[in-house]
């Protein structure tokens, strides 16, 4: 199948783009590489250290400088019930990789934290700005340069983008992503929901709430609604960083064992020692960013990853803005329906088909490269299939995916979708550039002209609710949740109290420079409003009563107010002290003080630049001729 026009011509645009960047990365990963095991480059004393704790046979096999040492960086804690059932892994890998007769090591932990445990909470203000912290202590973890490959324990929300930007900064190292799996199906989506909003109603208990939530959350492995970690998973996938179908099967199972020891060896398979080198730096390019970013959009994945895909595409000098997703979601077709744009968790998902079936769907369509790299090798079609336990039950072997959906309200072939377009678009106009997931919004709550109600927090908007004030048509506008004024925490607390006004026959919307994660689900949300009010955004322009008009359909985010009016106006200022101290945030100021713009990624890295010509290396090539370090030069050197 050719191509889709727009999917060529929205990565020759990056491509294009991205080439100083790109080039300088590349020269990055070339400079790090070193003949033979990375541990070579060490003195005997820094070597000693590196292997005094370790049993004498891994110890020979370290000495000996010739056998590839496989770090696993882990994020690991009981918090997460999505990361707890990681806490048997480190054995399981050990004892997989002796086999090919390599070293694994735990390299180091990174901090998770569980935005299910902090939502509405003040340490939700961190959450963001983990994903950069876990990207350090990945670093923290690989700077011992012990190590030729890794293996990456991580499922959650900002976990998975974090550890992804920290292995591309060792992209010269092979990476496989390791998944916990999700927990076994509890209380349905739809009855969780029903009792949220009872709640905001004032109609069930808060006994009764909990009992439901602890349905819905009851034993170790992921959430079962498609937010930002099932999102991850199914990233990791499209994007090669998996063993195919690896994401949704649950933990403490055999063919959860079986997929993690298999995963240990194929980090050991593929390092610079063997003739299939695959270093994570050249896996993730241009056209696996693309790729991420279909498969987001035929998912209807979280609205966090217009982030955090702009992030990890940074971290490899990848180059993309919302034009990108907004372009593709035009184009790209609605596979699936999982809470909360429908009723089916992942599990359900899973047995329905799963990623394997989408991956076909997509490169059948068109609409995914197929001429990648991932970690299985050259071509994305390798992910197509769905594991099973071997006859021995010790080992992986792998099927084609169906060829039809077990269940066609959860998932559709491309020819006969659920929408047309992928339901994510970018709204822009006076009040700045901000995304809209309209995967889950009826038609005819699309498009909402009324008058705004400013909030400098969902506190505030919640007292409001609560009392009884907002029973009409408004626009809520809740400011200062953006990177600088506040980490931009998530505000799934609004989702019931304005579903539950939408239901009663207002018309509402909300427009902030916060996150929602694609929780606002049937109420219409532009978010991620960017710039905010701290970098100068016209959010702090807006009044009480002016009217806003937010539609998807043509793609305006505007007040509606004359223009010599809106230019005389003063950017409204707030107090912000309280969000700068307590809960660990004040430890957080240099992130607020340095974070970028949400389009650019929210993060606090910059894109790299190129290695001093000291070094020795050349900076890309202007007119794109091959260059040492770059893409077409690996290919090269993989082929000699």
């Amino acid at each position: 199948m050719a191509l889709h026009p727009v999917l060529e011509t929205v990565t020759a645009r990056i491509i294009q783009r991205s080439k100083p960047s790109r080039g300088a990365y590349l020269a990055h990963l070339e400079a790090a590489r070193v003949k033979g095991v990375q541990r070579g480059a060490l003195s005997c004393t820094n070597l000693a250290h590196g292997f005094a704790a370790f049993p004498a046979n891994d110890k020979l096999v370290l000495k000996e400088v010739k056998k590839p040492s496989v770090a696993i960086v882990s994020a690991y804690n009981d918090m997460l019930s999505a990361h707890q059932p990681f806490e048997s892994f480190p054995r399981i890998i050990k004892d997989a990789v002796r086999e090919v007769g390599a070293v694994a090591q735990f390299a180091g932990g990174v901090p998770a934290m569980c935005d299910g445990v902090t939502q509405g909470q003040p340490g939700m203000e961190l959450s963001l700005f983990s994903r950069d912290a876990i990207a350090m202590g990945a670093a923290v973890a690989l700077s011992h340069n012990m190590f030729d490959s890794a293996l990456y324990l991580g499922v959650c929300d900002k976990i998975v983008p974090g550890l992804l930007i920290g292995a591309l900064h060792f992209g010269h190292l092979p990476a496989v992503f390791v998944p916990a799996g999700p927990m076994t199906s509890g209380l349905s989506n739809s009855d969780k929901a029903k009792v949220r909003q009872l709640y905001a109603q004032g109609k069930a208990t808060r006994e009764e709430l909990l009992e439901g939530e602890a349905k819905s959350y009851h034993g170790a492995g992921t959430c079962t609604f498609y937010g930002t970690a099932n999102s991850n998973q199914m990233l990791m996938e499209v994007m090669g960083l998996h063993l195919p179908g690896a994401a949704f099967i649950t933990p403490g199972t055999p063919l959860r064992d079986a997929l993690t020891a298999a995963a240990a060896k194929r980090a050991a398979q593929i390092t610079a020692q063997s003739d299939n080198y695959l270093p994570v730096g050249h896996i993730v390019d241009e056209k696996c960013i693309v790729n991420a970013v279909v498969g987001l959009l035929a998912t209807g994945g979280s609205t966090n990853h217009t982030l955090h895909l702009v992030a990890i595409a940074k971290a490899a000098g990848i180059v993309i803005d919302w034009d990108d997703f907004n372009e593709l979601s035009a184009v790209v077709p609605l596979l699936a329906r999982i809470y909360p744009n429908g009723e089916a968790d992942v599990n359900h998902f899973h047995a329905a088909g799963g990623t394997g079936f989408v991956i076909r769907e997509l490169l059948d369509a068109g609409l995914l490269h197929d001429d990648v790299t991932t970690i299985l090798g050259k071509g994305l079609r390798a992910h197509c299939g769905e594991p099973f336990l071997s006859e021995d039950g010790k080992g992986v072997v792998w099927q084609a995916s169906p060829l039809e959906s077990g269940d066609e309200g959860v998932l559709r072939k491309a020819g006969a979708p659920f929408s047309a377009d992928g339901g994510m678009v970018l709204v822009k106009g006076n009040l700045g550039r901000a995304v809209m997931k309209v995967s889950a919004v009826k038609p005819q709550h699309r498009m909402v002209e009324a008058p705004a109600l400013v909030f400098n927090s969902q506190e505030e908007f919640m007292a409001t609710y609560k009392a009884g004030k907002l029973d009409r048509d408004f626009v809520a506008v809740l400011r200062f949740q953006g990177p600088r004024a506040n980490g931009m925490p998530e505000l799934h607390a609004l989702t019931p109290a304005l579903a539950n006004l939408q239901d009663a026959g207002r018309r509402v919307a909300l427009v902030t420079d916060g996150r929602m994660s694609g929780a606002s689900g049937k109420v219409p949300a532009a978010i991620h409003v960017s710039p905010e009010i701290l970098a100068g955004g016209p959010l702090g322009l807006v009044r009480d009563g002016d009217m806003i008009r937010l539609d998807a359909a043509t793609g305006a985010l505007e007040a509606l107010v004359p223009s010599d009016e809106w230019c005389a106006r003063a950017l409204a200022t707030a107090d912000l002290s309280p969000n700068a101290v307590g809960m660990g945030r004040e430890l957080f100021s240099m992130f607020r003080a340095s974070v970028s713009a949400a389009e650019q990624g929210a993060t606090t890295f910059p894109l790299p630049s190129p290695i001093p010509t000291t070094v020795g290396l050349h900076d890309a090539d202007p007119v794109g001729n091959t260059v040492p370090g770059s893409d077409e030069d690996y290919s090269m050197k993989k082929e000699a």
